[in-house]
């Protein structure tokens, strides 16, 4: 019981989390210090770069946004040992033109025997490629 209401709290924390990760810093307590993390475009191993990461997103998304969204539409506990994350990305670049960003992905977090994420790979509906093609459609025109 104890380990179904941890699995039940860390599922809490990235609903909380995850809507606003391009507005404020995210929760830590729920990941392993070893922490891996991989989506399309990085790789890498522990929380001090994991933290780096989301620094980097924030940081990004005020540069090169007049409006980016991190849309949550169902985060489960889909295994034992395994939550899903479903979303979409979507923004307004800060160009003449208003190029719009758009597309989806999943997140998996792997959890290990105390419930804390050591895990995190994330996949995109899109190549890098043709996310980085929409920055040069006019506004109204990514899929």
């Amino acid at each position: 019981m104890e380990s179904q209401l941890s699995v039940e709290r860390v599922i809490k924390t990235l609903k909380e989390d995850l809507p606003t990760l391009f507005e404020k810093d995210i929760s830590y307590h729920i990941y392993t210090d070893d922490i891996y993390f991989k989506d399309p475009v990085n790789t890498f191993k522990y929380k001090f770069n994991y933290r780096i990461i989301f620094w980097t997103l924030r940081f990004h998304a005020r540069l090169f946004f007049t409006q980016i969204y991190f849309d949550v539409h169902e985060v489960y506990h889909s295994a034992e040992d395994t939550i899903l994350a479903k979303w979409t990305v979507r923004g307004v670049l800060r160009v003449p033109w208003k190029a719009g960003l758009l597309f989806n992905g999943y997140s998996t977090y792997k959890l290990n025997q105390n419930n804390l994420i050591y895990e995190h790979i994330d996949t995109w509906d899109r190549k890098p490629g043709e996310i980085l093609r929409q920055f040069w459609q006019k506004g109204g025109e990514s899929t």
